[in-house]
C-alpha cells in the first residue's frame, strides 16, 4: 500500500479514481469519453448543477450566496477578489499569517489600498495573530483559513461586520463552520475537494456591482454567475472529479463526520510527535493545522533514518515546502486512518 502524504495534488478515494476513469472510457454508457462530450450539452449540464447543488448542501449555503467553478486556480483570485470588491480610493484588511496570505497582499495593492492588520511574519508565521482589530471601514476583511506552507489553522472565524474573504483551499469541507458567515470563498480543489484544474468560489450576491473599474468578461464574477460557471469552456473533467467527491463526502456523513474522522487522525499524529525524541513540532499548539502537520528532525543521523523508513514503506510527500524545509504530513479527507497509523508505528519505531 502507497501513503500519499503530498500536499497537493493529494490523495482522493479509491471510488473517485475508478469513477473518473470509467468516466474517460464511457460516460454515463454514451460510448463518448467525457474528455470529448459537448459542454453545452444537456449530460454535462446536469452534471455541473448537480456538482454546485451538492456542494451547496454540504455547506448548508442560503440562497444568497452561488458556487462558481472556475479556472485559474487560487492563485487568480488573489487579484479577482480585489479586482471585483475594491476600489482604488479604498481600504481592504488582510491577515499575513502565510505565504499565500503575503501573495494575496500583494496582489490586492494592484487595486486599492491595504491595511495588513497583524502579521506573523516575526515569528516565521509559526503562530496565528490574536487580538487583531478589524477596521469598521474597511471593504472586505481577507484572511487564510489554512496554511498548507507552515502548517497553522485558524479554527475561530473573525468577529466583524465588514464582509469576510476566505482562502480555504487546503482546509474547506474538512470541518464545521457557518460558512453563510462569509461574503467570499476560494479554494483550489486539489487538497480536499478533488483534482487540480479548477477552483471553487462561493460569492454572495451583494458584495457584486460595486468596483468603478471595468471589468474584463472573464473576471467578473456576475457575468459567471449569470453564465452558470460556463461562460467559454468549464474544466469539465476536474469538475466531475470534483461531483464524484463531493458525492463521496456526503456518503461518508458529509462535514460533520470527516471533521471526527480528521481530528482523530491529527490528535494521533500530533501524540507521536510529541512523544518521539529528536522531533520537533515547530508551531503553537492551539493554532496546530488538522490538514498539514509539519516538524524538525533535530539528529541528522535520525532525519536520515526517517526518510529511509518513509521510502521502504512507500510513504510519498513527507519532505516539507522548499520554502521552509523540515518534513510535512498532510491529512486531508480521504487519507485513510491507516496511513496515519503506519507513520505513527514508523516514527515510534526509530
Amino acid at each position: 500500500m502507497i501513503h500519499n502524504f503530498n500536499a497537493g495534488p493529494s490523495i482522493l478515494p479509491l471510488e473517485v479514481y475508478e469513477g473518473a476513469a470509467a468516466a474517460i472510457m464511457n460516460y454515463q454508457q454514451t460510448g463518448l469519453s467525457i474528455l470529448e462530450i459537448g459542454h453545452r450539452t444537456s449530460l454535462i449540464e446536469s452534471m455541473l448543477e448537480e456538482t454546485i447543488q451538492l456542494a451547496k448542501e454540504l455547506m448548508k449555503l442560503d440562497g444568497d450566496h452561488e458556487v462558481l467553478f472556475l479556472h485559474g486556480g487560487a492563485t487568480t483570485q488573489f487579484f479577482q477578489v480585489p479586482m471585483n470588491l475594491l476600489n482604488e480610493n479604498q481600504t481592504a484588511a488582510y491577515l499575513d499569517c502565510g505565504v499565500w496570505g503575503s501573495k494575496a497582499i500583494k496582489e490586492a495593492k494592484n487595486f486599492g489600498m491595504v491595511e495588513v492588520v497583524a502579521s506573523s511574519k516575526d515569528k516565521n508565521y509559526t503562530y496565528i495573530p490574536k487580538g487583531f482589530n478589524i477596521p469598521d471601514d474597511a471593504i472586505y476583511f481577507h484572511y487564510t483559513t489554512n496554511n498548507t506552507i507552515e502548517g497553522t489553522e485558524m479554527f475561530s472565524i473573525p468577529d466583524t461586520n465588514i464582509p469576510l474573504v476566505a482562502d480555504m483551499s487546503s482546509d474547506i469541507l474538512s470541518r464545521e463552520m457557518d460558512f453563510n458567515r462569509f461574503a467570499l470563498i476560494y479554494a483550489g480543489a486539489q487538497k480536499n475537494i478533488g483534482a487540480t484544474g479548477v477552483n471553487m468560489v462561493v460569492v454572495r450576491r451583494d458584495i457584486l456591482g460595486k468596483a468603478n473599474r471595468k471589468l474584463p468578461g472573464m473576471m467578473d464574477y456576475r457575468q459567471h454567475i449569470e453564465n452558470k460557471s460556463m461562460l467559454n469552456t468549464p474544466p469539465v473533467f476536474a469538475i466531475y472529479v470534483c461531483l464524484l467527491t463531493l458525492r463521496w463526502l456526503k456518503k461518508k456523513g458529509g462535514v460533520p463526520a470527516i471533521e471526527k474522522i480528521n481530528q482523530s487522525k491529527a490528535n494521533l499524529l500530533y501524540k507521536t510527535l510529541e512523544e518521539k525524541q529528536g522531533f520537533e513540532l515547530t508551531v503553537a499548539k492551539e493554532d496546530r493545522s488538522r490538514m498539514n502537520v509539519v516538524f524538525l528532525i533535530k539528529d541528522p543521523s535520525l532525519e536520515k533514518k526517517f526518510l529511509e523508513a518513509c521510502k521502504e514503506q512507500q510513504m510519498v510527500g513527507v519532505k516539507g515546502h522548499r520554502s521552509v524545509g523540515g518534513y510535512r504530513v498532510s491529512l486531508y479527507n480521504a487519507l485513510p486512518m491507516e496511513s496515519v497509523q503506519a507513520i505513527s508505528r514508523l516514527i515510534h519505531q526509530l
